[in-house]
């Protein structure tokens, strides 16, 4: 018979987060104001972060262009969320009052079900507001079959990457006194949602990982860990995007993006990004090693 792993520490925390979200609700309508058109005396994310710096294209740039970037490559982070946050959401949905959910848990999912969808229509707002689209989904499609177990673990370890690679950038961003005050105030909104949102996914990871993954045969746990780190590196592939490169005016985007994601800045920048996250998975026997990115 399986031994049931206790969720005591995922449901003690869902009540804490529950009471935080509840605290801390907010009308998404009603939290910013949007300019017609964003300042041009500021950027809209920190230059150090965009896929060109530590580039030979970056210095090439005109100021206008370098500006333009900015905003196109916040509205590939925000679109790149946003299409996360589209599967979160149905797969959050899917889960209220199963039956494999704790009633603290799914409390706790209601707000994260909320929280996301106002995500989504901030980040839509700028996005049409500022480029004129949300750019399209380019994320892995997911099996049709899976072990005991494996559904859940697959849907909480895609959130915690979309979520943690994110939340790096808007703290950056939100704490850049030269970025844009809307893009700062959204940036910070998400990280504060996101910091509970995360905090959730650990713990729930770790359990779920404890109670399943011992149970798996060797080649459905490496067929897991084989799909986790794929979809790590895959992840990164969204972040340089050509059509960014092309709404912000530079041209030949596609052998751009090879020159941008060659340059050994933007690897120890992708490290950088992914250290927690994928120490995290490693420790809990998620992956088997630190996936290339």
């Amino acid at each position: 018979m399986k031994t049931e792993i206790p969720t005591s520490r995922t449901n003690a925390l869902a009540e804490r987060l529950s009471a935080l979200s509840r605290e801390r609700f907010y009308d998404v309508y009603q939290q910013f104001e949007w300019p017609e058109r964003l300042d041009p005396d500021s950027f809209s994310m920190s230059p150090e972060i965009t896929t060109l710096s530590d580039t030979p294209v970056w210095s090439a740039l005109t100021d206008e262009q370098k500006w333009r970037l900015t905003i196109t490559e916040t509205a590939t982070l925000f679109s790149n969320t946003l299409n996360g946050e589209k599967v979160l959401v149905a797969g959050l949905a899917s889960q209220l009052y199963a039956k494999a959910a704790t009633p603290e848990i799914t409390d706790y999912l209601h707000h994260f079900l909320d929280e996301e969808n106002k995500h989504m229509i901030m980040f839509g707002v700028f996005c049409r507001k500022y480029v004129g689209r949300v750019y399209p989904d380019k994320r892995l499609a997911m099996p049709a079959k899976y072990a005991p177990g494996e559904e859940l673990l697959r849907f909480y370890t895609l959130a915690m990457v979309v979520e943690a690679y994110g939340d790096y950038f808007n703290m950056r961003v939100m704490n850049d006194d030269r970025c844009n005050p809307l893009v700062r105030a959204i940036s910070r909104v998400h990280h504060v949602d996101e910091a509970r949102h995360i905090a959730f996914d650990k713990a729930y990871l770790a359990e779920l990982a404890a109670e399943h993954m011992p149970g798996w045969d060797d080649a459905t746990r490496a067929n897991f860990q084989t799909w986790l780190a794929g979809f790590m590196k895959a992840n990164w592939l969204t972040f340089y995007n050509p059509a960014a490169y092309h709404d912000a005016g530079i041209e030949n985007p596609y052998e751009v993006q090879k020159i941008a994601m060659a340059a050994p800045g933007q690897k120890a920048l992708r490290e950088k990004v992914t250290a927690s996250v994928a120490n995290f998975f490693l420790q809990t026997g998620l992956v088997a090693e630190l996936p290339e990115v």
